[in-house]
């Protein structure tokens, strides 16, 4: 049996990950792969046999306290041998000393568990095909908004400063943003993006669902309607309630989980996760 050579992937070969995660039925955005490199292009990770790409892995340092794992996938034919195992254990090496979050598949939870990760809550993927709504009168792009407000909000929400990434996530050719104010104040904003099938919405930030619905309703104007996904923390009933108001369905669902204490998160305002693979 050939050894396993782990490498950091280059940013240019981020979408080969990506391309795993669509066959898995994760249904990455057709730039995710761009933007997942900016915040730690060191964080991403690939096994190989004999040259031959076997398994991947991601763990993007966010700042000195926080880190995210995703894109863990072994190739089938290749799992068992205990190569998920090495390069789960690079990646984790690169993270360390941070607390580290992941969206895990379900079954792997007692796994993780074992790894030192603690269950905060579950995340379902809603989705569904929506027709055209017209867009309401009183949203604006999100680039309009002055970035110092987008960022101080996104705060409430993550437990790490991702100014770069939600730079890169914003101003993405294909990605669209939308933004409520109210009384001078940042009320709602959220992304909706082209993925391999429909689009996905994400990240959806907003004070309550009737601020959250705008911001929805004027980002599906934008995309046409069609297939559309929506990540939401199953904590929060007012955003599930708001998804199935749409007619959307539960597709699946994954574990957030972290390996030790955060800031404290409004997720009550947490109504589209930005993506399961960093957070």
């Amino acid at each position: 049996m050939s050894d396993l050579q782990i490498r950091n992937l280059r940013p240019e070969e981020i979408a080969l990950a990506a391309d795993w995660a669509a066959a898995e039925g994760w249904n990455p955005g057709l730039s995710d792969a761009a933007c997942f490199a900016v915040p730690d292009a060191q964080g991403f990770f690939v096994g190989e046999i004999d040259g031959e790409p076997v398994a991947t892995i991601s763990c993007v340092n966010y700042d000195d306290r926080f880190a995210f794992l995703g894109f863990y996938i072994v190739r089938e034919g290749f799992r068992g041998r205990g190569h998920g195992l090495r390069i789960w254990n690079a990646a984790i090496a690169h993270a360390r000393p941070r607390i580290i979050g992941l969206d895990g598949v379900v079954a792997q939870q007692d796994n993780y568990n074992k790894s030192g990760f603690q269950l905060a809550y579950a995340n379902i993927r809603y989705g569904g095909s929506v027709a055209a709504p017209p867009a309401p009168g009183d949203i604006v792009p999100l680039d309009t908004i002055p970035f110092a407000l987008v960022e101080a909000d996104d705060a409430t929400v993550f437990p790490a400063r991702r100014s770069t990434f939600l730079r890169a996530w914003i101003n993405t050719s294909g990605h669209v943003g939308r933004a409520l104010m109210r009384d001078g104040k940042l009320a709602a904003w959220g992304v909706i993006r082209p993925c391999r099938t429909g689009h996905k919405i994400g990240p959806l930030v907003a004070d309550d669902r009737a601020a959250a619905e705008k911001v929805v309703l004027a980002l599906l104007a934008s995309a046409g309607g069609g297939q559309v996904f929506l990540d939401v923390p199953a904590v929060n009933r007012e955003a599930i309630a708001l998804a199935e108001s749409f007619g959307l369905k539960p597709v699946f669902e994954t574990a957030r989980m972290y390996t030790g204490a955060i800031p404290p998160l409004r997720v009550d305002r947490v109504f589209g996760v930005t993506s399961f693979e960093l957070g």
